[in-house]
């Protein structure tokens, strides 16, 4: 971890930031480009940058470009919160060969992915439980473009998440049962969707994840799936590989985040690495600070400052008496 990078940049910024930069040295940390992930992101920056001297250095990205980076290149060096779903078979064969490791095997308490109706939607039709049920009503979803067939919001192109819910799409035989799969462009696009349905009383059936802002503001409800889970195995060799030849029915993988670290910070990590272990954000408090990001038009540095004044009880549990004090004098 006291690794210098080789620029001029860098060491002037070292030289400026005096004795308390050199105690620890350089970072690269991944800012995942969702709110929950710039949150962990900054938070983390500021905690080791006030707490423990470092220099951290940003990395913005999304869930397979970040992992590929850190599995290929060893950068960054960390990956506060890292999805696993969506690349399993790489992260446990990365973690197997000892070139990344997972010091934290839950961050983030309370989380889930998987398929959501509005709570107006699931109130008014009672008697549909199940993604079986629902599939089986596609009027219910009017296609904006079409109209005569349902639609089923998945994932933006890019995203890991967007295989897995083409595949299950197949898997449901919803073509044949009367459905479009709707890609919504961007997260944006995804978040507009149902904001708009929430807000007309419309239905809207579709891809998110918990716990996210959109989800709480809205009660969304999430969709059993009235089928069994047919095992991590035939998950990660088929549901979530594109060339998944006739995907089978299955319940959705019970969600899975790590914190992430390189193998040369393992080894060079010391303190760093007990409190990265220690960091656990409680599902009501993420979400709580998700709606603050939202409502505030918050981005992740802003967030994590208010974070750290909001929740004192919750982050001084993670770091010895001494780093906290130092935080504490940084606020």
């Amino acid at each position: 971890m006291k690794k210098l990078l080789a620029t001029t940049t860098v060491a002037l910024g070292l030289m400026a930031g005096g004795a308390m930069a050199q105690e620890c040295g350089d970072i690269t940390m991944a800012e995942f480009n969702w709110a929950s992930g710039e949150l962990v992101a900054n938070v983390d920056k500021f905690i080791l940058e006030e707490g423990y001297g470092c220099n951290v250095e940003l990395v913005i990205g999304g869930t397979s470009a970040i992992f590929a980076s850190m599995n290929e290149k060893a950068v960054p060096d960390i990956a506060g919160e890292q999805w696993v779903n969506s690349v399993r078979v790489q992260v446990d064969a990365a973690i197997a060969e000892g070139r990344l490791h997972a010091l934290n095997t839950g961050p983030i308490l309370g989380l889930g992915e998987g398929w959501w109706v509005p709570e107006h939607t699931a109130a008014a039709h009672p008697e549909l439980k199940t993604a079986l049920d629902w599939i089986d009503h596609p009027e219910l979803f009017p296609s904006a473009e079409d109209p005569s067939k349902g639609a089923f919001i998945g994932c933006p192109a890019g995203w890991g998440c967007q295989q897995v819910n083409q595949n299950l799409f197949t898997a449901f035989d919803m073509e044949a049962k009367g459905w479009v799969l709707i890609d919504p462009g961007s997260a944006a696009g995804l978040d507009a969707s149902i904001a708009k349905a929430n807000e007309r009383g419309d239905n809207w059936i579709g891809y998110y994840w918990s716990p996210t802002s959109i989800i709480g503001k809205y009660n969304m409800q999430p969709v059993p799936y009235g089928v069994d889970y047919l095992g991590d195995d035939y998950w990660n060799s088929c549901i979530s590989q594109p060339d998944c030849i006739d995907p089978q029915m299955t319940s959705y993988v019970k969600s899975e985040v790590f914190t992430i670290v390189t193998d040369d910070f393992l080894n060079s990590g010391g303190e760093i690495n007990d409190f990265l272990k220690a960091r656990v954000y409680p599902g009501p408090v993420m979400g709580s600070m998700l709606v603050y990001m939202e409502d505030e038009q918050a981005d992740g540095e802003d967030a994590a400052i208010e974070f750290m004044i909001r929740h004192e009880d919750v982050w001084s549990t993670w770091v010895s008496e001494e780093v906290a004090a130092k935080l504490r004098d940084a606020l």
